[in-house]
């Protein structure tokens, strides 16, 4: 081992020790108990299904409390596109139990008590979640608890987060790797939902009505599609005690929660698109066909992904960035609950062709099938990507946000066993998944190709 990767591997050493305590289960009227994996507890509320996940860390004074609701935008179709994030935004503006006027609603309550809050949304899940001084926890989750069910959804308030939407839209529309990334991924998908990212289309963000919010609302905001997570400093059983206090009051979804079945055809030959708009410098793109996050093949994935194209030693950088043929690199593997893509961004240097940029990109993929990566290499990513894994770690909140991934690609339990499955990838997994899933027909390449507005002409 190399001494300069010795202090990561300690951190990381450091973090899984203290996740190693395995805590014993509690046991509360109402709830079932289903498993422990690691430092986590899996408990159901029997009378509505809502999952809860506890991990109890006595560090700091503090918890976090999370709500991650198992829709995002694989569950939009035509017309709705971007409706998950929209209903984000609308679920601050109040019940009439916790609202403005009343001066107790969410986001009046946790600015008093200097919380740390927030909502984000993604492909397979929403989430609101905040991080407060424990003895806060209750009035958090009775408010969080409320807008599962009783949320003031109005015309009055769409409209002006309408336009907070629509403005997020342009921003990604003015820059240049979002606006191909999105057309790529229109391409690649043909059937499933991934075709459209999660701000969604200009004009369903425009033209959604409030009734097809509630709609949406009304379908997906259930105990049994949602998974409240603790963690922190709390005492388990009474914790449970509370959230059946607050949740319990609600019954299952009235009717079955709609499923995505759709599965993406196989794709039988490259894609390409280009992209031409305003703007100084070029990019070009590639993206690959990858499996689920749950897939056994995605610890390799990964490694090969740090290989490729993270830090100054990867591959991509010695080869595009050194050489001054392009301004950065990027890969990014797609850890999602259906099958996702291994994207590759390259950012042009001026007078670079996109030609000569993807040229070599295809080449140091083709070197990697054929002659494969060294053992050092292997581990440096090892290293990279456990250090990561660390650092997202520290903190209750760090940890709440990794962990809401994982739930949201089918299995938290991922959270605790995919490092040590990390730590067991070999030079010949790292080309077996190069071979198995970087291949031309399970290609989309795209160009972004930009405008240069021309010059005025000058006065005589």
């Amino acid at each position: 081992m190399k001494a300069r990767f010795l202090p990561l591997v300690l951190v990381v050493l450091s973090v899984l020790g203290a996740r190693a305590a395995t805590p014993v289960p509690v046991q509360v009227d109402g709830f079932s108990f289903v498993k422990t994996v690691g430092p986590i507890s899996e408990y159901t509320l029997a009378s509505n299904g809502l999952s809860v996940l506890l991990l109890p860390d006595m560090s700091s004074p503090t918890v976090t409390f999370m709500v991650t609701y198992r829709v995002g935008s694989r569950n939009e179709v035509t017309g709705t596109t971007g409706a998950t994030h929209l209903l984000e935004h609308l679920m601050f503006k109040g019940t009439p139990n916790y609202n403005r006027e009343k001066g107790n609603s969410v986001d009046q309550f946790l600015e008093r008590v200097g919380a740390n809050f927030n909502a984000t949304t993604w492909l397979d899940r929403t989430n609101y979640y905040a991080t407060i001084g424990s003895e806060h926890l209750e009035g958090y989750l009775a408010i969080e608890a409320d807008r599962m069910r009783n949320l003031w959804l109005r015309e009055s308030d769409r409209q002006p987060e309408m336009t907070v939407v629509r403005n997020e839209f342009e921003i990604g529309e003015n820059n240049p790797t979002e606006a191909l990334d999105k057309e790529i991924g229109a391409a690649a998908y043909m059937a499933h939902p991934y075709h459209h990212s999660t701000i969604g289309w200009r004009s369903d963000i425009e033209k959604v009505s409030i009734e097809k919010l509630k709609e949406f609302y009304d379908t997906f905001y259930w105990p049994d599609n949602a998974t409240v997570t603790v963690i922190g400093d709390f005492d388990p059983a009474a914790t449970l005690g509370l959230i059946k206090k607050y949740y319990g009051v609600y019954p299952k979804a009235p009717a079955p929660i709609p499923q995505v079945y759709t599965e993406e055809p196989e794709q039988t030959g490259p894609r390409r698109v280009t992209v031409k708009r305003a703007g100084q410098l070029g990019v070009v793109g590639v993206a690959y066909k990858t499996p689920s996050r749950r897939s056994p093949d995605m610890p390799a994935l990964q490694v090969l992904d740090a290989i490729l194209g993270r830090g100054k030693g990867s591959r991509f950088y010695r080869a595009l960035v050194d050489t001054n043929l392009t301004t950065g690199v990027g890969v990014g593997t797609g850890q999602f609950h259906d099958p996702s893509l291994l994207n590759i961004y390259a950012d042009l240097a001026p007078g670079v062709a996109h030609a000569q940029v993807e040229q070599v990109i295809l080449a140091e993929i083709e070197r990697i099938k054929k002659d494969g990566v060294t053992a050092a290499e292997v581990s440096a990513a090892i290293n990279q990507i456990l250090a990561q894994s660390a650092f997202r770690g520290d903190g209750s909140f760090a940890m709440a946000s990794t962990l809401n991934e994982f739930i949201a690609s089918g299995d938290w339990t991922l959270y605790v066993t995919f490092d040590d499955a990390i730590s067991k990838v070999t030079p010949d997994d790292v080309r077996r998944v190069a071979n198995l899933y970087l291949l031309e027909d399970q290609s989309t390449s795209g160009w972004f190709i930009p405008i240069v507005p021309a010059a005025p002409a000058a006065n005589n």
